[in-house]
């Protein structure tokens, strides 16, 4: 079990925790092998970099409208992950991303560097351009973004620093911002990489009828050859392209590096090539899950004649299938794990344990200390909620507009990722309103283009426990709302001109294979009643999250509230 605790990142907040919240496959923390995906969560457009010995990796993803936004995930053998931070508290320009939730816009496919003493990530925002930070140390505090350079449909920058000092930045193009795509052009930069100072150059056109929906490209140099890495093809059933060239600015020629092929790895493709303190090779890159989102793969790498080859090659033509299965890199697993089992020793933990046991106490002794998984849908505002002494969260009930139709408008949900393909998340909460709060609801929400929600909504001198599901939110689809049970109040008691109604609630979310949800309640946490049954679906290029939500009808003036007592992940 996986205690969440809190760690809220409200404007001017530190970034950086004492420790980190383990995310990856659970099935990898013991033996030779491993087994993808390595981390079974929504880590889309991912990018990942060495730091300066190569023992240690840092790896960031898309994070869209969600803050704080830009992950920052450290593993030491490229299969164990945790969370250890996020670089970006919110999206820029605020007076946009305060506003509302904008669905599926903000930061797209960031690309980390390290250069000259600094960790860089850059990324690409469709509707304002592209956009920078740095630090040095990803674990800490990064710096203001930097608008490198402004435009429409700019997205998927990758900066490379060349040997004369001279600084590049490669982009793709998004079709719904400007009109065209399948391209990939470069830029020069200034040396400090703080912004562009030349016109973009088209290097690759995808327009071939070949490698279509071209994007996302991660340049390098590597000898006398400069490489972009880049997917086509489309998310779902693309494939990893490489090109190279003796110049910057081309001609570049290309290879079809790794695809499908047997496997059942859909679509592998978009990542980072890193190369680790003992010279080997490896690919990170995500697969598309519907529902659970774009989930990590890690995938081993070879060159031959100057080409890369990305997973198995058993026929020898230079394009790679991705494995299932594979040796473990040779780096610092098992350091990592004495590492913990020596924590766990000193705490008293470890003692009669075998080494598997003693990592597995470990993660769980240092989880209170943890970075939380839970992200805000929009730029966080101070009228979401607080930590709570005592629990994890309040949320105050977001006032709806008065044409409400269901949550798409609401930005102070409270969601993390689908941690698992199979999980079960677990809360006890208190749902708070005044005695005048007619229709304040509060409760547990899988949420994405379709969602479900099981709570409580305060009516009369007592409280409806209500599930609701809503198909195409962003379309507008309204709630199909059911009566579950009534329930009354665990305390009222005096509070300014009106009375306050509280109630004690267990609330429970399971999910197994296929996305398959059952949402249920208790008010003992030993007997649960079902709520409701609903198939999970993915939101606005993000897949389908978990948490909590509160509203407050628009013609309410007393604000209803719930408190996130206590939440586990199994």
């Amino acid at each position: 079990m996986n205690r969440i605790s809190l760690c809220i990142l409200a404007a001017g907040c530190a970034l950086a925790a004492s420790a980190g919240t383990p995310v990856s496959n659970p099935a990898n923390r013991t033996g030779s092998d491993y087994v993808n995906p390595v981390v079974h969560a929504d880590y889309s457009d991912p990018d990942a970099v060495a730091s300066a010995d190569g023992h240690t990796f840092y790896l960031t993803a898309s994070s869209f409208q969600c803050t704080p936004g830009l992950p920052i995930l450290k593993s030491t053998d490229l299969v164990n992950w945790e969370l250890v931070g996020y670089a970006l508290p919110a999206v820029p320009p605020a007076d946009f991303y305060d506003a509302a939730p904008r669905h599926g816009k903000g930061v797209w496919a960031p690309c980390l560097r390290y250069h000259d003493g600094l960790y860089y990530i850059y990324w690409g925002d469709p509707d304002f351009g592209i956009y920078m930070i740095k630090t040095a140390d990803p674990e800490g505090e990064w710096s203001e973004p930097v608008l490198v350079k402004a435009g429409k449909g700019l997205i998927d920058p990758s900066p490379l620093w060349d040997t004369d000092g001279r600084a590049y930045l490669a982009n793709g193009w998004a079709a719904s911002r400007a009109g065209f795509n399948s391209v990939i052009t470069i830029s020069e930069m200034s040396p400090d990489g703080s912004r562009v100072i030349s016109q973009p150059r088209i290097v690759f056109d995808g327009n071939d009828g070949v490698n279509h929906t071209i994007e996302g490209p991660k340049m390098y140099r590597r000898g006398d050859y400069y490489y972009m890495f880049a997917p086509a093809g489309g998310v779902a059933t693309g494939w990893q392209l490489v090109m190279r060239s003796r110049d910057i600015y081309g001609p570049y020629e290309a290879r079809i590096v790794m695809a499908q092929g047997d496997s059942d790895i859909n679509g592998p493709h978009q990542g980072a090539w890193v190369t680790a303190a003992d010279g080997s090779d490896w690919f990170l890159h995500f697969q598309d899950k519907g529902a659970y989102g774009r989930v990590l793969h890690l995938q081993p790498m070879e060159w031959r004649a100057d080409w890369p080859v990305i997973g198995t090659d058993p026929d020898g033509d230079g394009c790679g299938t991705p494995v299932r299965r594979h040796h473990k890199p040779s780096l610092m697993h098992d350091a990592q794990c004495t590492m913990h089992d020596a924590q766990c020793t000193m705490q008293g933990d470890g003692g009669g344990k075998t080494s598997a046991e003693n990592h597995e106490s470990c993660i769980m002794n240092h989880a209170s200390n943890h970075v939380s998984p839970y992200q805000w849908h929009a730029n966080y505002g101070d009228l979401y909620g607080f930590p709570v002494t005592g629990g994890e969260m309040r949320i105050y009930g977001h006032r709806v507009s008065p044409g409400y139709v269901n949550l798409w408008e609401v930005p102070n949900l409270w969601l993390q990722k689908f941690p698992a393909e199979e999980f079960t998340l677990t809360a006890k909460v208190r749902v708070s309103a005044k005695s005048t709060s007619e229709g304040v609801s509060s409760g547990l929400v899988v949420m994405g283009w379709d969602y479900a929600r099981l709570g409580l909504v305060k009516r009369g001198e007592r409280f409806e426990v209500e599930y609701a599901e809503c198909t195409d939110a962003e379309q507008g689809g309204a709630e199909r709302v059911r009566r579950v049970a009534s329930i009354d109040p665990s305390r009222i008691y005096a509070a300014g001109l009106y009375p306050n109604m509280e109630c004690d609630l267990y609330l429970r979310l399971r999910v197994t294979k296929g996305g398959e949800c059952r949402l249920d309640y208790s008010t003992d946490g030993k007997r649960y009643t079902e709520g409701g049954r609903f198939k999970a679906r993915a939101g606005k290029w993000i897949g389908a999250k978990a948490g909590f939500y509160s509203t407050t009808p628009a013609d309410v003036s007393e604000r209803g509230w719930i408190d996130i007592i206590t939440s586990t992940i199994d």
